[in-house]
């Protein structure tokens, strides 16, 4: 198969080129870069997934896609000009991909998105069919959503809900790390909220599995089936690197150093990858103990 990927330098995307590469699929990376960093075997092709160009033909000519673009959300304070590119980086890209493969080329797109889409919550256990929420983030997610499943009258259209992201080489781990190397880290404030995390390896394995599988369509939650409250993320990263995890962040200290973010990193929803398990993905990493041995200890 020929799949064309954007957002191939970020880090899920590069694991997804790689995966796909070792499957034997033909990757089309498109890049803003005229020589990006790519598995090898994948093509580049240098556009902005922004703005029309020559790219949209080469998506055309293509079997199915795969959408990452997007600029980080944790990049940096949400000051208005950073919200409107968060919102354009991931709602404009998903509308020039859409209005491609409304009318031509691949009849298959994975999409992007992420938990944000259910906004904070508490203890509500939130599989697929759970309501959107109604902040910053969450409106995002439901925009690029919207404009994705815009392709779904001719093409299989898949929004793969993303939560945490544990990697070894980036992603939110090595900021989580940080504290616990110099014996201060610990929750953020009492640590109650959940976090919805997925390793790497499942992450792009799941979206290399909505792929291939006819019956994966509409929102598919990227988070391992055991999420767990920060606390005990705390902990278990503590127990990994032999580090004290009692020490807690204060969540004023976080909206004082964040402003918006702070809702980001001090709340969080209790995701469930329900879709996934009862279509039969099998997850390497279901736990998070085992996860951070993975990616800590090896």
């Amino acid at each position: 198969m020929r799949v064309f990927v954007t957002g191939a330098t970020g880090l899920i995307g590069g694991e997804v080129c790689r995966l796909l590469v070792a499957a034997g699929h033909e990757v089309v990376a498109l890049s803003r870069s005229s020589r990006p960093r790519l598995p090898a075997l994948a093509r580049a092709v240098q556009g902005n997934p922004v703005a029309s160009g020559a790219w949209q033909d080469e998506l055309a000519a293509c079997d199915a896609c795969i959408h990452l673009a997007g600029e980080p959300v944790a990049a940096g304070r949400w000051t208005p000009e950073r919200k409107r590119s968060i919102r354009a980086s991931r709602v404009e890209s998903a509308r020039r991909v859409a209005e491609v493969m409304s009318s031509r080329g691949p009849r298959v797109l994975v999409s992007g998105s992420g938990v944000g889409y259910y906004g904070a919550r508490k203890d509500e256990v939130l599989d697929e069919a759970a309501a959107p929420g109604s902040d910053f983030l969450a409106s995002v997610c439901r925009e690029w959503e919207e404009t994705a499943l815009s392709a779904a009258g001719r093409a299989r259209v898949v929004v793969v809900r993303t939560g945490l992201v544990l990697a070894r080489g980036g992603g939110a781990l090595p900021r989580l790390l940080l504290p616990f190397r110099f014996y201060l880290g610990g929750p953020v404030g009492t640590g109650e909220f959940w976090q919805s995390w997925i390793h790497l390896a499942d992450q792009a394995g799941l979206i290399a599995w909505a792929l291939e599988n006819s019956e994966v369509a509409g929102p598919l939650n990227a988070t391992a089936p055991e999420p767990a409250r920060n606390r005990d993320l705390a902990r278990a990263i503590g127990r990994a690197l032999r580090r004290p995890s009692a020490l807690s962040v204060p969540v004023w200290g976080l909206r004082l150093a964040l402003g918006e973010l702070s809702s980001v990193v001090a709340t969080g929803q209790r995701v469930i990858p329900q879709k996934a398990l009862m279509l039969g993905y099998r997850f390497r990493f279901p736990a998070l103990e085992p996860a951070l041995a993975d990616l800590l200890c090896a």
